[in-house]
């Protein structure tokens, strides 16, 4: 096991340096230094009063529970959080299911897979393009097909509900390897499958051999953990043991060392698009991404990169950790959310590849970007600075979209997660002290050793140490909380109910959040931007992205609209008057 050196073929992957701009454009800004949140405008509300309101109308017993989920912030040292625990039955909850963070989040995005929904045909269109997750995959433009506009499903009935669905699914991969011609097929059981017991996993056996393709089942019942966090667990879990790993990159495609793999970002609206454009520009070799704009191939040959960095620490960190074991990958989270974020975070790969050539390149174009960018970012500027704004969001968009907001001078005075455990608020550190719970326990959990023939260091342990003296820490992630301005509110698995009561309270220009919400905010006079899908907008990721979401935040905030919609409680103060 010896390290790799970064030095094979470095000229030729940077021949070609950008367009040369001053880095004097970016000088003013602190790009290196820890994100650091906009403080709350003066006149906000005294946040303990707030969640007294919050949680006065519950009984006594569901008060206690949900008061455990609301912290007013210090981020000098954060208090700890319940998460990641049952919803109350009754409360209206913003969240999804376990199919929903398997299927519908981590695999839906790989584009060459046939996904077989095994259940309901309700469940299998739940999961259909739900997220605008994008791809650049066609037949016509590169000869990879596309079956992320096709919903597959075996649609169970009654019949198979009491006599057992496996002949139907057997039938349905045969249907769709006589069709499509896939390279794998991936089978998802959702809550009826599970209940009746039938074996996805020994049919998925039997098709691999008869076919002779990789076919491998998702036991991710709907039901199973409290939210969709249990299915991207699941989701990683057959990702590693059934893809990544089973195809080497040609020698050719291995002369980059700066070699990456991006996890946890899912191509929503096109970031990745935009993404793939800054890396090839900085001169990163994009090995795969998991799973935004992904086809099968890029995930099976993934041990291959020299790097993984992660964006939804949520959805993704099990992969992280089981290929730096396996393959001897270190990881990085990142964020590229936001023009400060986005350079910070490619800061932080070039450093950890240590070459001077790819640093220096990689400022060059920070400074492009930001050059182009900055103007707009200041004009946004001028008509959002103060307007505060609220995240309630699933992964990681409730912490990253704030530094976007950031950028435009709009301050976070609620945020929260809508399936988070505890180290996604108060960072990585907490971990070892976090109990597993019944629910967890119904997840397995893979054991994972050094591959004897894959495993190779990337870094020797002195490197690492290096580096970490230089100020990158791996396998870290810092938090919402300890990123988020003191006294701002922190809600987790919030309900319709307190949201309401928060709009009432803070009155917020903005409030990001899902469908389930979207509505019920904007009858109360307020914009509400959703982060799932972007409604019909992006990409917002990179610095292009950092653009779109600028323009498009300036055009939502400052809408005449929102002016003629009168909100319930001045509707209540009329009526009293």
């Amino acid at each position: 096991m010896s390290p790799e050196v970064p030095s094979e073929n470095t000229a030729t992957k940077l021949a070609t340096p950008p367009t040369p701009v001053s880095v004097d454009v970016v000088s003013k800004f602190d790009l290196s230094s820890p994100a650091k949140a906009l403080p709350l405008p003066a006149r906000s509300p005294d946040p303990s009063a707030v969640i007294s309101d919050l949680v006065t109308s519950y009984p006594p017993k569901v008060m206690r529970k949900r008061r455990r989920h609301i912290i007013v912030n210090d981020p000098q040292e954060p208090d700890q959080i319940e998460a990641n625990a049952r919803s109350v039955p009754g409360i209206i909850t913003t969240r999804g299911c376990c199919y929903a963070g398997c299927k519908g989040v981590v695999l839906g995005p790989v584009s060459d897979i046939v996904h077989i929904v095994h259940g309901p045909v309700g469940c299998s269109y739940y999961a259909w393009m739900t997220r605008r997750n994008q791809s650049g995959n066609s037949v016509d433009t590169n000869g990879v097909p596309n079956y992320i506009n096709y919903a597959f499903t075996t649609d169970l009935t009654e019949h198979e509900i009491i006599f057992g669905g496996e002949k139907k699914l057997m039938q349905a991969i045969r249907e769709a390897n006589e069709i499509f011609h896939p390279k794998a097929i991936a089978v998802f059981s959702t809550c009826p499958v599970g209940l009746i017991g039938d074996d996805v996993h020994a049919v998925a056996a039997l098709a691999k051999a008869e076919l002779g393709i990789n076919v491998f089942g998702f036991s991710c019942e709907g039901y199973k953990g409290v939210s969709q966090s249990a299915g991207h667990h699941i989701a990683n879990n057959g990702l590693f043991k059934n893809v990544v790993g089973t195809e080497d990159l040609p020698e050719e495609e291995l002369t980059n060392p700066f070699r990456i793999n991006l996890l946890g970002e899912y191509n929503i609206g096109g970031d990745a698009f935009e993404l793939e454009r800054v890396f090839e520009k900085c001169g990163f070799d994009l090995v795969s991404t998991f799973s935004g704009n992904a086809q099968y191939s890029d995930l099976a040959h993934a041990q291959e990169a020299n790097l993984n960095v992660v964006m939804c620490h949520r959805s993704i960190n099990y992969m992280a950790e089981m290929m730096e074991t396996k393959y001897g990958i270190p990881w990085l989270q990142v964020n590229f959310i936001g023009a400060e974020s986005t350079a910070k975070s490619l800061r932080k790969i070039a450093r950890y590849f240590g070459d001077e050539d790819l640093i220096a390149r990689v400022e060059q174009v920070i400074a492009e970007e930001m050059a182009e960018l900055e103007p707009i970012r200041q004009d946004v500027r001028s008509r959002t600075q103060g307007k505060t704004v609220m995240l309630y969001v699933g992964g990681s968009r409730a912490h990253h979209y704030q530094a976007l907001f950031a950028d435009i001078g709009m301050p976070t005075v609620a945020a929260g997660y809508e399936f988070a455990h505890r180290d996604d608020y108060e960072g990585s550190r907490v971990t070892p002290t976090i109990k597993m719970d019944a629910d967890s326990r119904n997840i397995e959990e893979l054991s994972v050793s050094a591959d004897p023939d894959e495993f190779r260091a990337r870094k020797t342990t002195e490197e690492l140490l290096a580096l970490e003296a230089g100020g990158l820490k791996f396998a870290d992630y810092e938090g919402m909380m300890p990123e988020m301005a003191k006294d701002a509110l922190v809600i987790d698995d919030i309900s319709h109910h307190e949201l309401e009561v928060l709009i009432e309270y803070y009155k917020p220009a903005l409030i990001c959040s899902g469908i389930k919400d979207k509505y019920v905010v904007e009858k109360m006079g307020v914009p509400c931007k959703q982060l799932h899908n972007y409604d019909y907008g992006g990409p917002y990721a990179g610095f292009q992205g950092a653009v779109n979401f600028y323009q498009e935040i300036d055009r939502v905030v400052n809408a005449a609209v929102w002016r003629f919609i009168t909100p319930p409680w001045a509707k209540q103060t009329a009526n009293a008057d």
